[in-house]
């Protein structure tokens, strides 16, 4: 079992933790637990919307590919830290992961 360490970088949304199971991707674990997360391409790696900061816990997903890469690149302020959340699924395991949603205020769509 992991927990998720959500913080938002919109200052009126309160950080909060969810437990999460192997075989799911971050943003299934959002989706899950009502924590607002867009995913225009409806979570096939076709577009940047769910960028999320992976602060710790890279090693319990998979590794970034090039085609997320190259989508990563498109996003709006992307760090270091920068991930797909539609494809960081998690491993086999368990552990803590601390997420920082962007601001999804300036997202259309879904």
């Amino acid at each position: 079992m992991y927990k998720i360490h959500f913080t938002f970088e919109e200052k009126e949304k309160q950080p909060c933790v969810v437990d999460a199971e192997e075989g799911d991707t971050i943003l299934e674990v959002a989706l899950k637990n009502n924590i607002e997360l867009h995913h225009n391409c409806g979570g096939v790696c076709a577009c940047s919307t769910c960028h999320i900061y992976l602060e710790s816990g890279e090693e319990f997903v998979e590794e970034i590919s090039d085609k997320e890469e190259d989508f990563v690149d498109r996003a709006r302020n992307p760090k270091l830290s920068s991930r797909l959340s539609c494809q960081c699924l998690l491993n086999e395991g368990q552990g803590d992961l601390e997420v920082t949603i962007p601001d999804q205020s300036v997202i259309l769509g879904e």
